[in-house]
């Protein structure tokens, strides 16, 4: 009944989870990207920044994904034209604009995560490096950051595991991974409670270990004050 053969363009069951770690990989690295540069706007002494991280956070972090990932397709692709380097490949062009998607919205939580960090850096460390000419720039990233980082690294997880599962909202707008085949086999298959399992058990074999390695990793470089 199962094929475990991995085919982007016919989609099976090791396949599709390929897809899922792909989009995961992927929209991870940008988010943390992204994120770690709103949190920096964040705590800018600039109002323009403050304000524009600040707003960014608040109404990202309260659209539905789902809007989110639709919009990519339907507004950006479909209405302005945006084709993401593949205008006459359609399942790369809406991986990358699943990706895009993620991307916009996992880096509002990673953002608040690294601020909840940035936060936990005693005041006087940054004063200490101003006292000695360092500009605001420096100060964040060869002090407050460093620091920042290895406290949110169990927060970091958790938003990595919802990334995880978020990526099966990928499916709405045509991506080959976990979710669209685990719904293209229920269609076609009589066996929903044995398919759901399957797709069940896959996700908690990319989440679990994750968990528990980033876990024990939080604990190994948590920050002795």
């Amino acid at each position: 009944m199962f094929d475990f053969l991995s085919d982007y363009d016919n989609p099976t069951l090791l396949g599709a989870f390929w897809v899922t770690v792909q989009l995961t990989v992927v929209s991870a690295i940008g988010s943390l990207i992204w994120g770690t540069l709103l949190a920096a706007m964040r705590v800018s002494p600039v109002p323009l920044m403050r304000g524009f991280g600040t707003s960014y956070v608040n109404l990202v972090r309260n659209i539905p994904l789902t809007v989110i990932i639709v919009f990519t397709s339907l507004g950006l692709a479909n209405i302005f034209g945006v084709t993401m380097g593949a205008p006459d490949d359609f399942k790369a062009k809406a991986f990358r604009l699943a990706v895009l998607g993620l991307v916009a919205y996992t880096a509002a939580f990673v953002c608040e995560a690294i601020r909840s960090g940035i936060n936990t850096v005693p005041v006087g460390q940054a004063e200490a490096a101003r006292a000695i000419g360092l500009s605001f720039s420096q100060v964040l990233w060869l002090v407050v950051l460093p620091q920042a980082f290895r406290s949110v690294i169990g927060p970091l997880a958790n938003v990595l595991i919802a990334l995880t599962k978020n990526t099966t909202v990928a499916a709405a707008i045509g991506v080959a991974e976990a979710a669209l085949l685990m719904k293209e086999m229920i269609e076609n298959e009589a066996q929903t409670l044995l398919i759901g399992a399957i797709f069940a058990f896959g996700f908690v074999v990319l989440t679990l270990p994750t968990g528990l390695f980033l876990g024990w990793l939080s604990k190994r470089l948590a920050v002795k004050r």
